[in-house]
């Protein structure tokens, strides 16, 4: 009777480790199985203004959400909301102006977060150059990399001076900002980041000088924020995303040196350089802190302002194309 009850007892706590190591082993897959994968395309190659992106990224924050990211540059800048309203990729980073351009012109695209808070764009002028003020702006060269709101900006620039856009001259110059600036060949530039294009100006001797559009009435917007699909999307996977874009900005925050390295080694043959560096550092304050956080007053005033000036077809309100996350 005793050997009859040790046996039993023997063979239920066999099976109990057998089950037990089962579970163990097939632990790893199943989580694997779990895995969600997503398509984010850049509006430009990696570059500091990526930095929670790839911070999230090397330090495993996409993969501790259950997440495995798959970060794509764009052959052509053209082409991220393209893929976003076509379904290709799940999410880009994009500009908060061209979102509700895209909106009002009939394309699925919703904000899904945000990434830069803040504008980086403004007017670049030579601190030793003979543009002192905006009004000395009338009749002069502006340069820029591709059109988009430059009227309505220019014009409410200008307005307190009394003159307009249309009292300037405009000339594409590509990505040769800082050399045009430079060699004379136009007065200003815009298009032009303020983390990156005065730190050209810097290393190659000069000093630059910017008309912050913030402070000269134009409102405030993000500069780089995260798209999506606004009828086919995955929120759940979005939210997981945006709370490791929360934990990669934290780290940078905290640790702006220790982050500057793990973003340079990354791809060191691009990105280990003294602008890259200087941009890095100058980036980390403009970062948002809470990247799905929306603020549809924000950009409501944003439309606004462009519909003000004829550059809407019609005025999309925010909470029509911004996902409650």
């Amino acid at each position: 009777m005793f050997l009859r009850t040790l046996i039993r007892k023997s063979a239920s706590l066999l099976s109990i480790i057998l089950t037990s190591t089962l579970f163990l082993t097939a632990a790893p897959a199943m989580a694997e199985e779990k895995s969600k994968e997503l398509k984010l395309m850049l509006e430009w190659f990696v570059n500091p203004d990526h930095g929670p992106i790839i911070i999230a990224q090397e330090n495993g924050y996409f993969k501790d959400q259950g997440l495995e990211v798959d970060i794509q540059e764009p052959a052509d800048p053209n082409l991220p909301p393209k893929l976003v309203a076509a379904g290709d990729v799940d999410l880009a980073v994009y500009y908060q102006p061209s979102l509700i351009h895209g909106v009002a012109n009939g394309l699925p695209l919703a904000w899904a977060g945000t990434l830069i808070a803040t504008p980086l764009d403004g007017l670049i002028v030579l601190k030793d150059g003979p543009i002192k003020s905006l009004k000395d702006m009338k009749g002069k060269t502006i340069g820029l990399n591709m059109g988009g709101n430059e009227n309505a900006i220019l014009d409410t620039l200008f307005k307190p001076y009394g003159f307009s856009s249309k009292d300037i001259k405009m000339v594409n110059v590509g990505w040769n900002m800082s050399s045009s600036l430079m060699s004379g060949r136009v007065d200003a530039i815009m298009g032009a980041y303020r983390n990156f294009e005065l730190n050209q100006l810097d290393i190659e001797g000069r000093q630059g000088k910017m008309f912050y559009y913030e402070e000269n009435g134009i409102p405030s917007y993000d500069e780089l924020i995260f798209i999506a699909n606004s009828k086919k999307n995955d929120k759940e996977a979005i939210r997981k995303f945006l709370r490791a874009i929360e934990l990669g900005t934290q780290f940078i925050v905290n640790n702006p040196e220790e982050s500057w390295k793990i973003f340079r080694d990354y791809n060191p043959e691009n990105l280990d350089n003294e602008l890259n560096k200087r941009a890095w550092f100058d980036t980390v304050p403009r970062f948002t802190l809470r990247p799905a956080a929306k603020d549809t007053g924000r950009y409501d005033r944003f439309a606004k302002f462009l519909d003000a000036h004829g550059d809407l077809k019609n005025i999309p309100p925010a909470k029509d194309y911004m996902l409650n996350l």
